[in-house]
């Protein structure tokens, strides 16, 4: 290819980097993370497209099916799957990076054991993008409900798993040392297994902050696998993959922060801290639940002034967005003000709550976060809960409660509380609501979905 054609081929590269920057920009924001999604999409598109024009680059056949079946099981899969399955899908296509980064730097390595700095980059990407594809399936095992979501914790945890990631790395180094390729093999098996040993103590209360740190990593891992390339026959191609890789890690990077952050905890305590192992044990919670009955519920709203919906996870397995839309269309039609309540780490994943209510038409300016909403509880007539467990629990107020420190949506400051919940049981982290027990708590039963539309039907009849 020609010295022009290179340069043509890296200023379209420039060119997608630049809309992955102003698409990743358009994310930050509700009203304007469809364009954001559709921007990265198209910039994607373009990168792929114009890597076949890359000097040095053969199969291409084979290189098109590769696009052909995994664009079009990906666009499948997106069609396809439900809101609630959401953050499986995410786990699994972080892990589909991570594996891939852990191909390229494979290859790399069996290419050539060389030395240098480039060896030790391909190192470096396999070390990450190993244990990010192992870590994801472990996740997507857990919300999926295949595996225990609990914490699975293993006797001397700390020390195995950091022997296992020792000896691996080892191993990695001793190949190189020794010019043999067939050390790699333990190499990428233990790297593999250290993925696996690091996410089963994590349980699924912290598997939101989990998938943003592999995706965090597998940005940081195709990085890396940019820099090996950028002096190899695709070097055009490492550049493009330093750059986006770059990108990927940092939004990441900061993304896994600020959710460690809003569950005040640091992201050592998620990765090491085993969340929900053990559950709480002590003096029980003073009080007892106080069921109550739909029409007396619609009674209590179409008479309240303010009404603040805070939706979690329940709301999106009833997928009862849709029924929600409609309670709230006719509480303002009887001049009830209106307001939902979102935690940042409500759901399995960030802004699950805003794309669900997003998606049944509910209007962003409605929408508050905990900061902005927390104030305006103690004035709230009528709180409604629906299906939110963790983010809502008093217990974080508490010294000793597993939650201690928690920032939480103070519910429980409300005049009137009413908790819509399948059953009895416990929140995703294993640990007793003390806002069931409150005096201003009464406990409504049932699927969200057919529970709301029976209070649709009675404010109907109101």
């Amino acid at each position: 290819m020609s010295a022009w054609n290179s340069d043509l081929v890296n200023a379209v590269y420039v060119v997608a980097i630049l809309v992955f920057i102003l698409g990743l920009k358009a994310m930050s924001s509700p009203e304007t993370a469809r364009r954001g999604i559709v921007f990265a999409g198209i910039a994607m598109l373009v990168a792929v497209a114009v890597t076949f024009f890359i000097s040095g680059l053969s199969n291409f056949a084979l290189i098109a099916l590769g696009v052909i079946v995994g664009g079009g099981l990906g666009f499948y899969w997106a069609r396809v799957v439900k809101m609630t399955a959401m953050p499986q899908m995410v786990a699994v296509f972080n892990g589909m990076g991570g594996g891939a980064a852990g191909a390229i730097a494979a290859v790399e390595l069996l290419g050539s054991l060389a030395g240098g700095a480039t060896t030790a980059l391909s190192l470096a990407g396999a070390v990450i993008g190993s244990t990010s594809i192992a870590g994801s399936v472990i996740a997507f095992l857990k919300l999926q409900g295949w595996m225990r979501s609990k914490p699975i914790v293993l006797p001397a945890r700390q020390p195995i798993n950091l022997g296992v990631l020792l000896v691996g790395v080892g191993f990695g180094v001793y190949a190189v040392a020794s010019t043999t390729t067939l050390f790699l093999l333990p190499f990428f098996l233990l790297l593999l297994l250290y993925g696996v040993l690091l996410t089963l103590p994590i349980g699924g209360a912290d598997m939101p902050v989990v998938i943003s740190l592999f995706n965090a990593l597998t940005g940081i891992a195709v990085a890396l696998d940019g820099f090996a390339l950028v002096n190899g026959p695709l070097g055009d191609a490492g550049y493009a993959m330093v750059i986006a890789g770059t990108l990927v890690g940092a939004a990441g990077s900061l993304l896994t922060i600020l959710m460690a952050r809003a569950m005040n905890r640091s992201i050592a305590n998620v990765i090491f801290g085993a969340f929900g192992a053990t559950e709480e044990t002590g003096t029980p919670i003073a009080g007892q639940l106080k069921p109550i009955e739909a029409e007396d519920v619609a009674v209590m709203m179409a008479y309240a002034n303010e009404v603040i919906i805070a939706p979690g996870y329940g709301m999106a397995v009833a997928q009862a967005q849709q029924r929600v839309k409609e309670l709230a269309d006719l509480l303002e039609q009887k001049g009830v003000t209106v307001k939902f309540a979102i935690h940042p780490v409500a759901g399995r994943m960030p802004g699950h709550m805003n794309v669900l209510l997003a998606e049944a038409g509910i209007s962003y300016d409605k929408l508050f976060d905990r900061d902005e909403i927390n104030d305006e509880f103690a004035n709230a007539d009528v709180v409604l809960v629906i299906g939110a467990n963790d983010v809502v629990n008093p217990a974080a107020r508490r010294a000793g409660s597993p939650l201690q420190g928690m920032p939480i949506l103070d519910v429980d400051k409300a005049k009137n509380v009413i908790v819509i919940k399948r059953g009895q049981g416990k929140g995703f982290a294993g640990i007793e609501n003390d806002l069931f027990y409150k005096d201003n708590t009464r406990m409504l039963y049932g699927d969200a979905q057919q529970v709301v539309g029976k209070l649709v039907q009675a404010l109907k009849k109101s």
